[in-house]
């Protein structure tokens, strides 16, 4: 039975997409989150990690585009009664490497449509993975001496690829990801 069972083609690809170290990879998770506020707005910092596997940045570098979402809502907490959304906040960050001019090009367009050029991966990182000083609401919004709640998630949007690419390229969603949400609670 174990002899018959080695010998078929699906439980060798899936022993081998189990046993390679993308499948051990670590989770993707929101770290150093704060909120702050200026005069006008309450604002929020984070930062996503573990979310670069070495597959990820091998897709990029061949030219696949690849788009990061962060997703933040505010939430005023009421007791008795269900909690009142007072932002939805979605952040979209796009990556795509040049192969012509050697360069990431990462656009913004949640960020007034904000194009940046970078030579290395690893600046691309920080700046696709780094969060801060992002405007929730204004603060005139909010009352003062009421709880509220910030949540956070950050997820890896699909990536769409050419017709025929979708069935040799099948194995992209193995890098696929979405975080837990992460709630901060925050009085004014």
């Amino acid at each position: 039975m174990i002899k018959k069972l080695i010998q078929c083609p699906a439980f060798i690809l899936v022993f081998i997409l189990l046993s390679s170290p993308a499948a051990y990879a670590e989770k993707a998770t929101l770290e150093n989150i704060i909120t702050s506020n200026d005069e006008k707005f309450l604002m929020v910092s984070f930062r996503l990690t573990d979310c670069f596997t070495e597959e990820m940045k091998k897709a990029i570098d061949n030219g696949i585009d690849t788009a990061f979402t962060y997703i933040v809502r505010l939430y005023e907490v009421r007791h008795l009664w269900w909690d009142r959304k007072v932002e939805d906040l979605k952040i979209k960050r796009l990556i795509k490497y040049d192969n012509l001019k050697k360069v990431y090009q990462i656009k913004l367009p949640t960020e007034n449509d904000k194009t940046i050029f970078v030579k290395n991966f690893v600046a691309a990182k920080r700046i696709l993975s780094e969060v801060i000083g992002l405007r929730v609401t204004e603060l005139e919004k909010l009352y003062k001496g009421r709880r509220y709640k910030v949540q956070i998630m950050a997820k890896l949007d699909e990536t769409t690829l050419p017709f025929r690419l979708h069935n040799i390229l099948f194995f992209l969603s193995l890098w696929d990801f979405e975080t837990d949400w992460y709630t901060l609670d925050v009085v004014i």
